[in-house]
């Protein structure tokens, strides 16, 4: 299958092409500034380095969308979702988490209402 051509780097002035948004050299920055001025300063707290390794350890186990799979269809995991979110006092503990795709994460947050 074709790929898509490459495009410029969305960061201003940056002549290098790119497959996603920003090259290599910007995206570190790019992600610095969103998680410093647009990200709520409580999810470091919440999502920080232990939530990573519980994240990858539950993708390791569960590679495939639990949702996917329940309606016979195979798709790999994007998202690992709270059932019970950490504001309303859900857990990291492995039977409040599920692996999902970014497809159904969405429907799942646009039925809560909460996205």
């Amino acid at each position: 299958m074709p790929r898509n051509p490459k495009r410029p780097c969305a960061y201003p002035g940056c002549p290098n092409l790119t497959d996603g948004q920003y090259c290599e050299q910007h995206r570190k920055y790019a992600r610095q500034q969103y998680d410093r001025y647009e990200r709520s300063p409580h999810t470091a707290s919440k999502y920080g380095r232990a939530w990573h390794r519980i994240r990858a350890r539950y993708v390791a186990s569960h590679p495939l969308c639990e949702q996917c799979l329940k309606e016979g269809r195979i798709t790999p995991v994007e998202e690992v979702h709270h059932i019970v979110p950490i504001s309303r006092g859900g857990t990291h503990a492995e039977g409040n988490l599920m692996s999902l795709c970014q497809s159904c994460h969405n429907k799942i947050h646009h039925d809560l209402g909460d996205r």
